[in-house]
């Protein structure tokens, strides 16, 4: 019985722990005004969705990137969803 709670206590830990480190999406200004380092774009395209799931997919690739922040530059809704966006992190010193 103890390690099945550890076991549980080990996954929701990590599922927290995911979700904080997920890269949040900011607008173009936050971006320059805090003078971060963009590492290029990420792209999702598929069956139409919710918004939601659309930039939670965004956020995943960013992460994925090594990214901390993302900016939605182009979205379509023609028959499928797709969107870019560009993927930044902060400046190291």
């Amino acid at each position: 019985m103890k390690l099945f709670q550890i076991v549980i206590a080990s996954v929701l830990a990590g599922a927290f722990s995911v979700s904080a480190m997920a890269a949040k999406e900011i607008t173009r200004e936050e971006a320059e005004k805090a003078n971060y380092v963009s590492l290029g774009t990420v792209q999702v395209s598929g069956e139409p969705t919710e918004p939601s799931s659309t930039k939670a997919d965004l956020s995943k690739l960013a992460d994925e990137k090594g990214g901390s922040y993302y900016v939605i530059i182009a979205a379509d809704n023609d028959r499928q969803i797709s969107a870019t966006a560009e993927v930044f992190k902060p400046t190291e010193n």
